[in-house]
């Protein structure tokens, strides 16, 4: 079995109102010096079965390229770990 942990992010020069809201709240609440906000989201999947590592990161990649980030506006990269169970 694999797991994937697949780390989605706006690309750069796109417009992150969730990440400029964040930034101006952090100081407003004091915290000086912050340039810039990035948010992302970390997706966990399992991959049951019999796959080869190769087959197990074209699955992960196509599941990213279809479903998981938009790559028109979004980057995507994953970690991809063999678990015993």
């Amino acid at each position: 079995m694999w797991k994937a942990q697949i780390d989605v992010s706006y690309k750069d020069g796109i417009l992150e109102p969730q990440g400029v809201a964040i930034k101006d709240s952090l100081a407003s609440l004091g915290f000086a010096g912050i340039e810039k906000v990035k948010v992302g989201k970390l997706i966990e999947i399992e991959l049951s079965g019999n796959l080869t590592e190769d087959k197990a990161k074209e699955e992960v990649t196509a599941m990213c390229k279809k479903l998981l980030a938009n790559v028109v506006m979004e980057n995507f990269s994953f970690i991809l770990k063999k678990v015993e169970k």
